[in-house]
């Protein structure tokens, strides 16, 4: 069990001086949620990377990447395994959310990590938009993958959002929920045609929006469609809780 106890990690010394580049970790110094998903409404503590390999016009985390608009010294800080470990095994709290960005893009180092917040008794929760195949040694019990690949009308070109070998190789892996943005019945329809050729399951839906309204109005239009399909549905808790507030 996790506790609040310094946790003794056995890494090599090279896997301790690995730096991530990381945008914000919160949770600890103010408890929050897993917002979205199959972990839902679970306390959870987020360490959330910096850089993305897509540019979504609907992203809401654009300080990970927009650097027409943020900073890149002032949004990002490198950060080594061993400082991470230290925080989040400082907290009781169990899942650990690794997000961004698109945390794959730093895979290699995230694998020290992994394996210390697994042998700290915490679980795992990766959030990816699916473009990069996870490495098997990031594929274990303990771990999630909450693959969220982008459709067209979220902002992205397809050719570039939606990769199917590895979203086949997410689905392949038996540790991954795919959770699909949807504002409308028509991206409903076009959420089963990429299920269907890629044979991506369970399916979660996330009405879009940033504000409780548009939440909720996104939600009185897909439920119906949502639940004749026997899909799963998600709202944004973080969103409705906290008013989208950074670092809750």
């Amino acid at each position: 069990m996790t506790t609040s106890e310094p946790v003794d990690i056995d890494l090599a010394a090279g896997d301790a001086a690995l730096r991530l580049i990381v945008a914000e970790c919160f949770g600890v110094e103010v408890p929050t949620f897993q917002g979205e998903g199959p972990s839902c409404g679970h306390p959870a503590l987020f360490i959330r990377l910096s850089r993305c390999n897509l540019t979504c016009t609907k992203c809401d985390t654009k300080y990970t990447w927009d650097w027409s608009r943020f900073d890149p010294r002032k949004e990002s800080t490198k950060r080594t395994v061993v400082d991470l470990l230290a925080w989040a095994t400082s907290s009781p709290v169990e899942l650990v959310v690794i997000t961004g960005g698109e945390p794959l893009l730093q895979q290699t180092r995230l694998v020290p990590l992994v394996r210390g917040l697994l042998a700290a008794g915490k679980r795992v929760e990766f959030e990816t938009n699916g473009t990069l195949a996870p490495m098997p040694e990031l594929a274990v019990d303990g771990v999630l993958f909450n693959v969220s690949p982008k459709i067209t009308s979220f902002g992205m070109d397809e050719a570039k959002s939606v990769v199917p070998a590895a979203l086949e190789a997410f689905a392949a892996s038996g540790r991954a929920a795919f959770k699909f943005v949807a504002s409308s019945v028509a991206d409903l329809d076009h959420i089963a045609e990429l299920a269907n050729a890629h044979r991506l399951a369970p399916v979660w839906v996330m009405p879009e929006g940033t504000t409780a309204e548009a939440i909720t109005a996104a939600t009185r239009v897909l439920a119906d469609a949502v639940s004749a399909r026997h899909w799963h549905f998600t709202t944004r808790l973080h969103v409705l809780a906290f008013a989208d507030a950074r670092g809750r």
